[in-house]
């Protein structure tokens, strides 16, 4: 039997999220349509503007900056071991130092450097040789001894260490206000942002072009740089290109605000447990590579993994054992089958990419735009990229080894 009572809308469920769309609607078509609005695709995007490309659309299924690059620790530094991410954290650090000039944003940096401890005959000697290169590409980092690492970190137990490397002028930043400054400088540059837009399919359209299809449209575009994170494979696939990245979710914690701030203490890893912490205002920022983490794309928050991290803190740094938390967030990591990055021109016509960082994707953005740019451009970067070439994973090319990441 029929209600003859009024019919009204019912009330939202609390757990329906909105749909939003562009704050525009799509172009027919673009010159070059970037993938991913994180610190990867606004840096390539405002690179290609200030290079004097007029038609650039970057595409963002949900807003700027709210993927993975929401979720770093912010690290900045040239520490590694292989030359060409040595080049490119150095590249990106010159950038990061003079972010607030040139484009008005304060991005909290704090140099307050880098520490990696050695608890190992292996550990030492690779550490050794890596320091040895940094400083003949112009880095200051140097060995320091266990005394000399306890008195920069007093958290630390110098008794558990054989050495360690120090490197001055690394540090972190706010992710945050980097993407929005890359994003604002490009606006004003003429590039076009469509946030909550998802490309579900692409293929191949007239006259040589890509046809991207979105749950707002459909659009073509000559050129297709994938700068989705963890979430580029498939996106490559789409386009014929191989990119092998396997998501994993990485997670941190803060500890409570102190009256009295701790002492500030460098950026410090443990390269036998993958632990690291650092400052966050007037408490400690803690995490850890948990090795029982499965691969896939969970974004949710557990505590899981301070397991891991108080049973290594115990090691090398026990009064962070069994900290409380007071916050926390769970992010992913985009991890290839090196850990190194994945930067280049597919083969397939009219695609680039710029991905699969595992972990040091924000501390390398800045430069890598500027390379993304000139491979397009036809232009020769301050440093060739082959070597990130995806091709290595064919067969083609070696294999990338790279000591500090964790």
């Amino acid at each position: 039997m029929e209600s003859g009572g009024d019919v009204s809308t019912p009330a939202p469920l609390e757990h329906v999220r909105a749909l939003m769309g562009p704050a525009e609607p799509l172009p027919d078509r673009a010159e070059v349509v970037i993938v991913g609005g994180g610190i990867m695709g606004v840096s390539i995007a405002f690179h290609l503007a200030a290079a004097g490309v007029v038609d650039v659309l970057l595409i963002e299924r949900d807003t700027l900056g709210s993927g993975s690059s929401a979720k770093p620790v912010g690290g900045v530094r040239a520490t590694f071991s292989d030359a060409n991410n040595i080049l490119l954290g150095m590249r990106s650090l010159d950038a990061f130092e003079s972010f607030e000039h040139r484009f008005g944003r304060s991005i909290g940096l704090r140099q307050v450097g880098y520490l990696f401890l050695c608890r190992t005959e292996d550990q030492l000697s690779a550490v050794r040789t890596s320091v040895a290169l940094q400083n003949t590409l112009g880095c200051a980092s140097r060995m320091i001894s266990p005394a000399e690492a306890h008195a920069l970190n007093p958290f630390l137990d110098p008794d558990r260490l054989l050495a360690a490397s120090f490197s001055p002028r690394d540090g972190y930043a706010e992710p945050a206000p980097v993407i929005a400054g890359y994003a604002a400088a490009a606006r004003g540059l003429g590039v076009r942002f469509a946030e909550h837009t998802e490309v579900l399919e692409v293929g191949s359209g007239t006259g040589g072009r890509h046809r991207l299809r979105t749950q707002h449209g459909e659009l073509s575009a000559d050129t297709v740089v994938i700068a989705a994170g963890a979430w580029s494979t498939a996106l490559g696939a789409m386009l014929g290109v191989h990119l092998p990245i396997e998501a994993v979710r990485r997670q941190i914690g803060f500890t409570a605000q102190q009256v009295e701030p701790h002492p500030t203490v460098p950026f410090t890893l443990d390269l036998s447990t993958t632990l690291y912490f650092h400052n966050h205002r007037h408490g400690l920022l803690l995490g850890i590579s948990d090795p029982a983490q499965e691969v896939g794309l969970c974004r949710e928050f557990s505590h899981g993994w301070t397991r891991a991290f108080d049973a290594a803190a115990s090691l090398v740094a026990p009064s962070l054992a069994h900290r409380p938390l007071v916050g926390g967030w769970a992010g992913l990591y985009e991890n290839t089958p090196d850990h190194n990055a994945l930067i280049g021109r597919a083969a397939t016509g009219g695609v680039l990419y710029a991905t699969g960082f595992s972990g040091h994707g924000f501390l390398q953005g800045p430069a890598v735009g500027e390379i993304v740019a000139d491979l397009y451009l036809g232009r020769e970067p301050f440093l060739d990229p082959a070597p990130f070439s995806a091709e290595r994973f064919t067969g083609r090319r070696s294999l990338l080894h790279e000591v500090h990441i964790i």
